[in-house]
């Protein structure tokens, strides 16, 4: 990790107004139709449609549904001429059946698609990306006489459309995406969270110095860190150039679908909403757009009382580059911190009965009765905190159980088996320790000036951050700080537990909390707790670990820190896409989803193709009716498809590049 330890007082390294405040970001209002968005308004929620723009009847009534969901933005792919001007009939039924909610035109090559579109709906949507260019994904070495010669083609290509928004009052949206950076700002900037924002930063300058300033931004990218560094450095930078405050819309590019898309985005998007960032919120899941508006809803009610948490200590130096991912330096204890992965450890302590062989097949191990064999899954638990119930039985190679204090003292059989302490008084007045690995819950009340001076010479504690505050991630985060700043190096776990009888709550819930730390470089392992007690037939029942332990396992590969599973890159349908991509990506998942740590991204046009998925290893894109375009990474290697071949030729390709195994059947 860095050993820089930026001030928080230094706007060089500032994002957020406070660390361990919550309040929101107070940005310029910008004003869409009847819908204003910043300010003190609340946080509005957006989705996109995926009906063919030219099927205006299919356009309305689908846009119907998403704004009876809560949706207040609808967006409306324009790839072309004939598809801006058919916004007008869109908008005119929709008017006629009394629907007012504002539209958005969602703009990628064509300048005079954007042009025709803002003098029609309320909103533009422009890709600094490929607004008048295109990716040809070569490197140049530009001079900077070279450099003003291509950023003033752009200021004459991008000025019409300003002109034009500020005589309608329309206003505008400068949407980077990471995949979609043009070769220029590659060359100059890399691949990089600073190239999305100078990309951003080009467009913003020309609206600024045309004194038009109603403008909404975003940095999106289907990696977490990425995108969450990106907005930050964005705030930052808006603010140490004199810029506007302009209002923020989070989005994760194309997130997926089911529980990985929702815990994708509430990694994402959750991480900044927690530090009082953004101003709308669009959730990208490969299903229809209405299904989108509750999660987003979700996310942001969390927030609605956010600001009455319990205080916790302003932090005044950040001991971490927020802008850019450093792991927390740790020592290693067992297969706890160091360069391991960060661990999953799987509650089974609320089980009403003996722990049984089947109680594991819910967290990944499976146990062969006749044959007396276990198998484990990628999604295999690394540890089984039991609590007060000792297991009878032996576990599998690798894993490990975790008893409360008391019940390890009392077993007859310690290998293999240690201990929690329920806090660090606990710990340090045990008259028996484990010589291998001790697990310490501590809380804010635990850290004290004994507490780090003793604590740090144990190579054998782990620590389990708890805590009960409303504001959870940033208190954790603000415990991991005080063991940052008195040189504290054990690995340390998040805890975190919710009584959640929804369990997309639960999700989006532990995602935020601990995905919020994880793409900080903040946490060894995660340990989720579901107290929630559900009814089933009049009698109070459990909810399955199998869930929670998915979670815990999908927080940590949406975080980029742990890959377990295959994983997708797929766009949300919209008007451009050329075939089924609930479908498509349904039976690809079937094929390719034992392919541990691949990511492939499926994409229903050559528009969101190469560039969407960007740091996918294979693609699957959409070039025309039933036919495909293979790539591997950025590179297109197979064009033109059959459709009815393409999965079979996309494994082929997986072949060739040495990443292919047979699945294993339990």
């Amino acid at each position: 990790m860095s050993n820089q330890s930026p001030s928080l007082s230094n706007t060089l390294n500032r994002y957020c107004e406070s660390l361990t405040q919550y309040k929101r970001r107070f940005s310029r209002v910008v004003h869409i139709g009847d819908v204003p968005l910043g300010g003190h308004y609340p946080i509005r929620v957006q989705s996109m449609t995926t009906v063919d723009t030219m099927d205006t009847k299919g356009s309305v009534e689908q846009s119907i549904r998403m704004i009876e969901a809560g949706c207040e933005y609808v967006r409306i792919t324009a790839p072309s001429l004939k598809e801006a001007q058919n916004l007008e009939n869109i908008k005119n039924e929709l008017r006629a059946r009394g629907y007012k909610t504002p539209l958005v035109a969602d703009i990628h090559f064509t300048p005079n698609a954007a042009e025709v579109a803002a003098r029609i709906v309320e909103k533009v949507r422009v890709n600094p990306g490929n607004y008048a260019d295109k990716k040809k994904f070569q490197l140049i070495d530009y001079s900077d006489a070279a450099y003003e010669q291509e950023l003033e083609r752009i200021r004459l290509a991008f000025s019409p459309l300003v002109k034009i928004c500020k005589e309608y009052g329309t206003a505008m949206r400068i949407g980077t995406n990471h995949g979609s950076l043009r070769d220029r700002i590659m060359s100059r900037y890399g691949d990089t969270p600073l190239g999305m924002v100078e990309s951003a930063l080009e467009f913003v300058r020309i609206c600024e110095d045309l004194q038009y300033q109603n403008i909404v931004i975003s940095m999106k990218s289907s990696n977490t860190q990425v995108m969450v560094e990106a907005y930050r450095l964005l705030v930052n930078k808006l603010e140490a150039g004199n810029h506007g405050a302009y209002p923020l819309h989070l989005g994760v590019t194309e997130a997926g679908e089911a529980e990985d898309g929702r815990i994708k985005s509430a990694v994402g998007i959750g991480t900044l909403l927690e530090d009082g960032l953004g101003d709308t919120v669009r959730v990208s899941l490969t299903e229809d757009p209405e299904f989108e508006i509750p999660v987003a809803k979700k996310l942001i009610e969390r927030y609605s009382q956010r600001a009455e948490h319990k205080p916790i200590k302003p932090v005044t130096v950040l001991p971490l580059n927020p802008f850019e991912y450093n792991r927390r330096n740790t020592k290693e204890v067992r297969n706890f911190g160091g360069s391991n992965v960060p661990r999953v450890i799987a509650d089974l302590s609320k089980t009403n009965k003996p722990i049984a062989y089947h109680d594991l097949k819910e967290i990944g191990l499976h146990y062969f009765e006749l044959t007396d064999k276990w198998n484990s899954t990628d999604l295999s638990c690394d540890y089984i905190y039991s609590g007060k119930e000792e297991i009878q039985f032996m576990l599998p190679n690798g894993t490990r159980e975790i008893l409360d204090y008391e019940s390890w003292q009392k077993s007859k059989e310690k290998k293999n088996k240690f201990p929690l302490y329920s806090n660090s008084g606990e710990y340090f007045d045990a008259s028996e320790k484990s010589e291998e690995l001790n697990l310490v819950k501590i809380t804010y009340k635990d850290l004290t000036e004994l507490f780090y001076n003793q604590i740090k010479k144990d190579n054998t504690a782990v620590l389990v951050l708890a805590t009960q505050n409303d504001h959870a991630m940033a208190a954790l985060r603000r415990i991991f700080f005080y063991l940052m700043e008195n040189g504290v190096d054990n690995p340390a776990v998040i805890l975190r537990e919710f009584q959640e009888k929804d369990e997309e709550n639960f999700i989006l819930k532990a995602a935020t909390d601990c995905g919020g730390l994880l793409v900080d470089g903040l946490g060894d392992g995660i340990l989720l707790i579901d107290s929630s007690e559900l009814t089933n037939n009049g009698h109070t029942v459990q909810r399955q670990p199998s869930m929670v332990n998915r979670t815990a396992f999908g927080i940590l590969q949406a975080a980029r820190t742990r890959m377990t599973k295959t994983e997708y890159i797929s766009c949300p349908s919209c008007g451009r896409t050329l075939f089924d991509l609930q479908e498509t990506t349904a039976m690809i998942r079937k094929r390719t989803d034992h392919l541990k740590g691949i990511k492939i991204g499926i994409m229903g046009c050559i528009v969101n193709g190469p560039g969407e998925m960007a740091d996918a290893d294979f693609g699957y894109v959409g070039v025309g009716k039933d036919k495909i375009a293979l790539y591997k990474g950025k590179e297109v290697v197979k064009r033109s498809v059959p459709a009815e071949n393409a999965l079979d030729e996309l494994i082929e390709l997986i072949k060739e590049n040495g990443m292919w195994s047979e699945p294993e059947y339990l």
